[in-house]
């Protein structure tokens, strides 16, 4: 059965800040990712008066699986590609001049708008020289709607005023991310079945309307972080961000007990269900850290944890759970918890057609047998 999705669309209405675990004010993070997006769900919940309700929900039963924040330019929205299928095979790449293969530097996109990444997963054709690369940003663009980078890394500098003495400060420097006009970023939250959107669609839109006011991640006290009312659309997973994916999953569910391929649209921590065959895949892991936002006592080292980043391909026979993980400080008044829960899309499997396959291999048919189909090129190759 189909489970339901909400799309979130956030316009920021000047510059963000989702600085480096380390703190470092002269940097910023590729993304805001999506153990930052729960903790910001998390004290929203908190003061919307939903967080006991919240936790129960989802601190160890994830009724509700969360992605990072990806960017989108006006109608477009982009994520990170599946590691194991991107650079995307020159077998499915087309142009009208095969010199133009070697100018696009496909290893650089950071982010690739979903509309490609869905004709990559269904094995359609993709027209080379209709995109193009902005190193800025590291976006894929459309080559017929240009355009300048959806978003930039900048430096702001500011310095205090006493309002009384009407003397300056010591000016003090940090960096943030820049969006351009009909630019902002993307979520994606899926619920587990009907009976969960129903009780907490209404309640995740609330949250999000609450922190596009108050703001998300660093500098929020001057104003960063903050966005035009978010704009929400639901549908059906995961046909709501890949359409043709989402035909193929419907016609050919997942079988239990074969190893399939899922890609990741958040941070993920594996939990001891879940059945990742770790010498397969295609993965990469990160460390994260930060510090405590708690009434209790703010400003505390969390523990640091590793965690399987966005775009990362895992090989599992069923699909990936994940756990969040207690990284309270030792001591601390009560739990602190790391989202690594994971939002998967299943890879669909594409089955070679006759006229795609070399000219040296032969198929045989003898009257009144079975053809059979090759064993090779069922799967991706990680």
């Amino acid at each position: 059965m189909p489970q339901p999705a909400l799309l979130i669309r956030l316009r920021p209405q000047g510059p963000w800040r989702y600085g480096p675990d380390d703190g470092g004010h002269d940097r910023v993070d590729t993304l805001y990712r999506s153990d930052r997006v729960y903790s910001a769900l998390t004290l929203a919940m908190s003061q919307l008066g939903y967080l006991p309700e919240w936790l129960d929900q989802n601190a160890h039963d994830p009724g509700i699986a969360l992605s990072s924040l990806f960017p989108f330019l006006v109608d477009s929205l982009l994520a990170t590609p599946p590691s194991s299928l991107w650079p995307p095979p020159t077998s499915l790449l087309t142009t009208p001049s095969p010199t133009f293969l070697a100018k696009i530097r496909w290893r650089d996109a950071r982010f690739v708008p979903l509309s490609l990444i869905d004709s990559l997963l269904t094995g359609q054709p993709i027209l080379a020289d209709q995109w193009l690369l902005d190193p800025e940003s590291g976006c894929l663009l459309r080559r017929d709607r240009p355009s300048a980078s959806p978003f930039r890394a900048a430096v702001r500098v500011g310095a205090p005023v006493d309002r009384i003495s009407r003397r300056g400060g010591e000016a003090h420097s940090a960096a943030c991310v820049e969006f351009e006009p009909g630019s902002g970023l993307w979520a994606v939250a899926r619920f587990r079945d009907s009976n969960v959107e129903s009780i907490w669609g209404g309640r995740l839109e609330a949250a999000f309307r609450l922190l596009a006011d108050s703001g998300f991640g660093g500098g929020r006290t001057k104003g960063w972080g903050r966005a035009h009312p978010p704009e929400f659309q639901r549908g059906s997973w995961p046909g709501l961000l890949l359409p043709k994916t989402g035909r193929l999953e419907r016609d050919n569910p997942a079988n239990g007990g074969t190893t399939s391929l899922y890609w990741l649209l958040s941070l993920y921590s594996p939990a001891a269900s879940d059945t990742v065959d770790w010498s397969a895949g295609d993965y990469r892991l990160t460390v994260r850290s930060g510090r405590t936002e708690s009434a209790t006592q703010a400003g505390s080292l969390k523990k640091s944890v590793r965690m399987v980043e966005e775009g990362c391909v895992l090989a599992a026979a069923t699909e990936p759970v994940g756990a969040a993980v207690d990284v309270a400080p030792e001591g601390f008044a009560h739990p602190v918890y790391r989202s690594g829960f994971a939002l998967p899309v299943r890879l669909p499997v594409i089955e070679p057609r006759l006229e795609e396959m070399p000219a040296e291999v032969e198929v045989e048919v003898k009257a009144e047998e079975p053809v059979l189909a090759p064993e090779s090129e069922l799967y991706y190759e990680i």
